[in-house]
């Protein structure tokens, strides 16, 4: 799956397994229409493992923590259930960690869907995934939204109440007698995940504040490497028609050179729908559309460009790689001043740009992606990872890794 796409769900009961190299904290919350838990006990996780309709199973450390939701037994004012993980080390970040969600029926344990967040950094906890209602029907959504400020920041935000530890004593004090277990309660912050530590002397750093999403309401973007922007303006998603194009020139006393533009469609479980390229110029009942193959990329201005109907795209394509090949074999190293740009369909405006810089000397290019979010707005990242291909056939395996 890809952020923001969706599975409809079969089987009246799903277990989400999330997996990754360091040790996670995986919890659920049930939520309201509103977004929100009705109360603590809706609030899903190792030290309070059973909430109506979904279970959390530990793995103990040896396998992966488990949500469980039994679609038949979620209250009717529950909406949906979200499904998050946070890093069980302290001070710990997600960069360089791929977690994996695994969805499965919890009876027969058969897949259902799989999926990865891509390119996480700075994050402490993220929403992975969040099984929901739609039209008397459940469903499974691949999310990803990362947070900075760990798993009490998720659960602040979905209404469950956070207790600040108290203080320190000013001296030790001694023990006090053992009393017996009190009835289950809401943990204290981060709710029930270790004992409280002792507070330091000084207050220890914040973790910065995750960066503000990059959208077009200042103009014109221009990214660097892994960068993304939303194609949102004035608040709302564009859904109008876009066309990228893409030029290059040949390196300083170089020949002509053939690259090759194309874009390569994907589905929620990263599966492969069709791609347009010089040989296809026109796919998805003509939402994709393609200029046209230029052999040498000689004059001024964008030597091929696609154009991407946004509004026309059917609901199960959530993923768009743009590429690019040298079908004649010169490699990148050749080419000089090599750049994507997405421009408004129907005004022309450049929206968003991406130089590629110091080509490798091999011969394809992933450009850049656009992936729908599961808000339906969709987001473009910059990618300049460079593979050995002369054609878009040989591109399909390695756009669908990078999505």
């Amino acid at each position: 799956m890809t952020p923001g796409s969706n599975v409809p769900l079969s089987v009246p009961r799903v277990a989400v397994d999330v997996t990754a190299p360091v040790r996670l904290d995986v919890s659920g919350l049930l939520l309201t229409a509103d977004g929100k838990v009705r109360s603590d006990d809706d609030f899903v996780f190792y030290n309070q493992p059973a909430g109506p309709g979904v279970t959390h199973q530990s793995g103990r450390g040896t396998g992966p923590d488990s949500i469980t939701v039994d679609t038949g037994a979620v209250p009717e004012g529950i909406e949906k259930i979200v499904v998050t993980a946070s890093l069980d080390a302290a001070a710990a970040t997600f960069a360089g960690t791929e977690p994996t969600a695994t969805v499965r029926d919890a009876d027969t344990g058969s897949v259902i869907a799989t999926f990865t967040p891509p390119r996480l950094g700075s994050e402490t906890a993220l929403v992975v995934a969040e099984v929901y209602r739609r039209g008397g029907a459940w469903k499974v959504r691949a999310v990803g939204q990362g947070y900075s400020n760990g798993l009490a920041g998720i659960a602040t935000d979905f209404g469950v109440s956070v207790e600040e530890p108290a203080a320190a004593p000013a001296a030790p004090q001694a023990p006090a007698a053992p009393q017996p277990p009190a009835a289950p309660q809401a943990p204290a912050a981060p709710q029930g995940f270790g004992p409280p530590p002792a507070m330091p002397s000084t207050p220890p750093a914040q973790p910065p504040a995750a960066p503000a999403k990059i959208n077009l309401d200042k103009g014109r973007v221009s990214l660097t490497k892994n960068q993304s922007v939303s194609l949102v303006k004035a608040g709302k998603p564009l859904m109008s028609s876009v066309r990228l194009g893409l030029g290059w020139e040949p390196a300083a006393g170089g020949r002509s050179i053939d690259l090759d533009a194309s874009v390569i469609a994907y589905g929620p479980t990263r599966n492969h729908i069709e791609t347009c390229y010089f040989g296809r110029l026109s796919i998805i009942n003509g939402a994709i559309q393609h200029s046209g193959d230029n052999l040498t990329g000689a004059g001024a201005g964008d030597d091929e460009t696609i154009t991407v109907h946004l509004g026309g795209l059917p609901p199960e394509v959530t993923g768009l790689v743009f590429t690019v090949n040298s079908y004649s074999g010169q490699k990148f190293n050749k080419v000089a001043r090599a750049y994507c740009r997405l421009l408004d369909g129907a005004t022309g405006e450049e929206l968003v740009r991406f130089d590629l810089t110091n080509g490798e000397a091999r011969t394809g290019v992933l450009m850049c992606k656009m992936v729908k979010q599961f808000s339906g707005e969709w987001e473009m990242t910059a990618l300049g990872d460079f593979i050995d291909s002369r054609s878009a056939k040989g591109m399909v395996k390695p756009a669908a890794a990078a999505l």
